[in-house]
């Protein structure tokens, strides 16, 4: 945990009441543009041949912006992170400035780097969506559950107390694995697991366009899927109370309800669940091109190779971005599936 000094819990609070960011807790960094896997729901592998990475020279130009702005934290998303072969290099830069580093993976390639991961990372999370033979399956690589095993096994070896959580995308092909998908991660030896729907919506993962009818419907449950849907998450309510009660799974059970409200929403049951998040206002995504984003999810504010990150996100374009932004009736923010609420007080 990293403490945080009143005026850094100032400047937070500065930054949701004025719109330029004068702190910047966390930051997400995208090293490599692709990926090991390919995942059913992710377009992101479809982009392999047209590669894109950081640079070591890109990773040193944030970090003026990063120590200045005061960032605790930076996440190391992807496409895989550990495709850049600076990735380590990475690490080393960033964690000079004594900011914890969190890695975000397919799990593919841990064992490999065991050592050096436990030396430079702070905690990993690794992508999970079922057991052995449905992991497999929605990933389309035979194998990738027992190397994702290995490395665990790798890790913990070295360093029993690093944090490994695990997270899964539920949809279509899963959800009525989900008892499976808990008791997976249990036998993983993760710490956590957390849960959310899948994003069929945005222009997100390598989508040059937004999916259609027929590709959303691979991966969004059916209408008539839905009371099944709802049958898994009651089940698990009754059959995994302590993992719901020890936070084993990390989301409470009204945020478990909430991705059954999210697919119905999409056939007009309900409104899509109300979230609250302030993301374009406590973080920021630079991807493998250069390529800065408030989030995930909306468009680009800029680019490091033509600016530097603090004159990007507190540019005209990006404070008005955020002065406008009404998250209960913008539609890329109601259909979120990932969503991020910092308090100004709260310590990472």
């Amino acid at each position: 945990m990293l403490l945080q000094s009143p005026y850094q819990t100032f400047k937070r609070y500065r930054s949701l009441q004025t719109h330029r960011i004068s702190s910047l807790p966390i930051a997400i960094l995208m090293p490599h543009s692709a990926c090991n896997c390919r995942c059913v729901m992710c377009d992101i592998w479809k982009g392999n041949q047209d590669l894109k990475q950081l640079t070591e020279a890109d990773v040193e130009g944030l970090m003026h912006t990063l120590k200045k702005l005061g960032t605790r934290q930076v996440l190391m998303s992807g496409g895989e992170a550990l495709l850049n072969k600076n990735f380590f290099r990475f690490c080393a830069i960033i964690k000079e400035a004594g900011i914890r580093i969190s890695l975000l993976s397919t799990g593919l390639t841990l064992a490999k780097h065991a050592g050096e991961l436990v030396k430079w990372v702070d905690d990993i999370i690794v992508s999970l969506d079922g057991n052995e033979v449905l992991h497999d399956r929605i990933r389309n690589i035979p194998g990738a559950f027992a190397k994702m095993a290995e490395g665990i096994r790798a890790l913990q070896e070295l360093k029993p107390a690093f944090k490994i959580t695990a997270r899964s995308v539920i949809h279509r092909l899963n959800y009525n694995a989900w008892p499976e998908i808990i008791e997976a991660a249990q036998q993983l030896g993760v710490s956590r697991i957390s849960f959310l729907p899948a994003d069929v919506s945005s222009h997100a993962f390598n989508r040059q366009q937004a999916w259609d009818n027929p590709r959303q419907h691979e991966i969004l449950p059916a209408e008539e899927e839905l009371e099944d849907l709802k049958a898994a998450t009651t089940y698990l309510f009754t059959n995994f109370k302590k993992e719901f009660d020890t936070r084993f799974i990390a989301e409470s059970r009204e945020k478990i309800q909430d991705i059954y409200y999210y697919y119905a929403a999409f056939y007009g049951r309900n409104d899509f669940p109300f979230k609250k998040c302030n993301a374009p206002w406590v973080s920021t995504v630079i991807e493998a091109d250069g390529t800065v984003r408030p989030c995930f999810f909306h468009d680009a504010i800029g680019t490091i190779h033509t600016a530097g990150l603090e004159e990007i996100i507190n540019s005209d374009k990006a404070i008005a971005f955020r002065k406008q932004l009404d998250m209960t009736n913008n539609e890329t923010c109601r259909k979120c599936v990932c969503y991020l609420n910092l308090s100004p007080g709260t310590t990472l």
